[in-house]
């Protein structure tokens, strides 16, 4: 039986990737890299887009919490992204696997020639069985940490964005909790899993609440 070989885009998200006390969740990015490993193993293209880089800047900073300051997420940034390429470089390459970072901004999307460019590059990187890894550039734009002007908002939409970009057949979105519920399973235990939407609408806006968590800025909101 022959496998389809598939574009798939990839998204976690900081509540995944780091911990309680804001490190990186090593367990996790390695257990990560061995099954997306795997996957392009059966022939697969992969692109991973990553968020985690502003909490694990501010840990490595020694911050006492996640700062408010634009400059100082610009910063913590800098330094959290630096450390997530380094470890998945290291994790990947247990596996074979060559990595690429890819940092996004609103115009390399918006500019039909940075797009096209883009685009290319994506392919190329592809083509030779590398794994991009992509995230907002954040260091450089402040526009996507907080502006009225969001094109990605957060992870969640630039993974779809990506996934529009790159032409992917899927795009798959990680998550610390098991799926999308018709309340929050953390406060109600009686909450019920919905294994499928057909149509999104208010109502189903309203179960789905805010962010998902204190580390993070996404939710069920922003995947839906």
């Amino acid at each position: 039986m022959s496998l389809k070989r598939r574009r798939i885009v990839v998204k976690v998200g900081t509540s995944t990737l780091t911990n309680e006390l804001g490190k990186s969740n090593l367990r996790t990015m390695e257990k990560l890299a061995m099954v997306l490993a795997d996957v392009q193993n059966r022939g697969n293209e992969i692109i991973l887009v990553s968020s985690g880089a502003i909490a694990v800047g501010a840990e490595k900073m020694h911050l006492p919490e996640k700062p408010s300051e634009m400059r100082m997420k610009q910063a913590a940034a800098a330094v959290g992204q630096c450390e997530n390429m380094f470890l998945y470089d290291k994790f990947f390459g247990y596996y074979d696997k060559t990595v690429a970072q890819i940092l996004l901004t609103a115009d390399d999307i918006k500019e039909e020639v940075k797009k096209e460019n883009l685009a290319n590059t994506f392919g190329a990187l592809l083509e030779q069985g590398i794994i991009p890894i992509v995230n907002e550039n954040d260091s450089v734009s402040f526009n996507e940490i907080e502006s009225d002007d969001k094109l990605f908002g957060d992870n969640d939409m630039l993974s779809a964005v990506v996934a529009v970009l790159c032409e992917a057949d899927r795009l798959i979105i990680l998550s610390d909790i098991d799926g999308f519920y018709d309340r929050d399973p953390r406060l109600y235990k009686d909450a019920k899993l919905i294994s499928r939407i057909d149509t999104i609408d208010e109502a189903v806006y309203h179960l789905a609440g805010g962010a998902g968590s204190r580390r993070g800025t996404g939710g069920m909101r922003t995947k839906l």
